[in-house]
């Protein structure tokens, strides 16, 4: 194509039946529209010159996706129907995948493309990008996080493990995509327990036959794919795509019989093996310190509605004591461990409160060597207990002289 003009003239030309439309069914007037080609054409200008920078190209999308919405506001305002939003969404994505093949390296770029692409529930879209991103940029652990999630989020926990196992083989050296990795196991155990208990089963149902309906089936055929194809409907015949998990044509085969249900019931997985696994092998990559093992153990005690989670947090806190017995961070994880899954309004939360004073006492005392440290841990902690409205006045009144006794200690280290 030729010069610059000539480009942003091309591009001005696709939109021209979409601003017809607009005067034909007076959603603008055309002093609107006017204006609204006169700022098109500007942004077409700036994106397609020398030197455009990548936030030029997410300006661009979000003024499209402003005068979209205005559209919309005014069709329902004026009770116009028959406006199609589609044209605005080829517009943005069109857009996208300029900016994307002129900045290939920027990942803030390829995200915003994928929150969009989820956003319009483009499911066939969002799999060929992301395919595109992680080919581009195999060791960024945000893509690998959002593959791995959108995947268990539909409730294909095989391939989630799939693509969070393969991300681990290439992101070794950062800590969130491990992380990750365990929380995706956690959710799992979460949900199976909740069907277990017959939550979320539908009256009548066996919990164990609801677990075996939503984990125990498997695609013929079943493999990772990437593809590159250019078209949305029709992949090509030489690539391989990331699968649709909605894809109901498939066939499907059971994979559970009397001995696998038993399997089932008994499996360690249930257990909380996955995440601990997870763990261990996270021990011998790069990136193990005390800061990643904390990182472990803060998203486990998150989940206190699972029931293997006391033993998953001590697996954790017992590979901390032994690899950095006087890190801070290990400190920390001990004086927390007694309040991980107990409710703040319970009579056990006093009790256990006491007991993480004591803890913090002791490592205080002997246990750390980064008292400083230690101390900013502990007040931050302190800080997000005493924001929570229902606490108790007495509980109140005891974590807020711990956290003005650690500040006085603070300032005191500091002059």
């Amino acid at each position: 194509m030729g010069s610059v003009a000539e480009k942003a003239r091309f591009y001005l030309e696709r939109a021209a039946p979409q601003l017809r439309e607009f005067e034909e069914k007076e959603i603008f007037n055309k002093d609107e529209i006017r204006s609204l080609v006169t700022k098109r054409s500007d942004f077409e200008h700036l994106v397609l010159s020398p030197g455009t920078k990548p936030s030029d190209f997410l300006s661009y999308v979000q003024w499209e996706r402003s005068m979209d919405r205005l559209r919309a506001k005014r069709c329902k305002r004026l009770k116009i129907r028959g406006s199609n939003p589609r044209p605005s969404e080829a517009r943005v994505f069109g857009i996208f995948e300029r900016a994307v093949m002129k900045h290939p390296g920027c990942i803030p770029l390829w995200i915003a493309y994928l929150d969009f692409a989820a956003e319009i529930k483009a499911t066939k879209r969002w799999r060929r990008v992301i395919t595109k991103a992680i080919r581009m940029h195999p060791r960024s652990a945000v893509l690998w996080t959002m593959a791995g999630r959108n995947a268990a989020v539909h409730g294909d926990m095989e391939r989630a493990r799939a693509y969070f196992l393969r991300g681990c083989r290439f992101c070794t050296g950062e800590v969130s995509l491990w992380v990750e990795y365990a929380r995706c196991e956690m959710e799992w155990l979460a949900r199976i327990e909740a069907k277990k208990g017959g939550k979320g089963v539908r009256r009548g149902v066996n919990p164990i036959e609801a677990i075996k309906a939503t984990e125990g089936t498997e695609i013929e055929g079943d493999h990772i794919a990437l593809d590159d194809s250019d078209e949305d409907d029709e992949p090509d015949g030489d690539e391989l795509i990331l699968p649709d998990p909605d894809a109901g044509e498939k066939k499907k085969k059971p994979v559970f019989d009397a001995e696998a249900t038993r399997k089932l019931e008994q499996s360690p997985a249930l257990s909380g093996a996955i995440p601990m696994a997870i763990f261990d092998i996270a021990k011998k990559q790069p990136f193990y310190a005390a800061a990643a093992c904390e990182a472990f153990f803060d998203m486990f005690a998150t989940f206190g509605h699972v029931s293997s989670q006391s033993k998953i947090t001590q697996h954790v806190l017992s590979a901390m004591e032994e690899s950095f017995p006087k890190s801070a961070c290990t400190a920390s994880c001990f004086i927390r461990q007694p309040l991980i899954g107990v409710d703040i309004n319970t009579p056990e939360f006093p009790k256990a409160l006491r007991e993480s004073l004591a803890r913090l006492r002791t490592a205080y005392a002997e246990q750390t060597e980064e008292k400083k440290a230690l101390a900013g841990k502990i007040v931050d902690w302190a800080s997000k207990i005493l924001e929570i409205e229902s606490l108790d006045p007495a509980i109140r009144t005891v974590l807020d002289a711990t956290k003005r006794g650690l500040e006085a200690e603070l300032e005191q280290e500091k002059a």
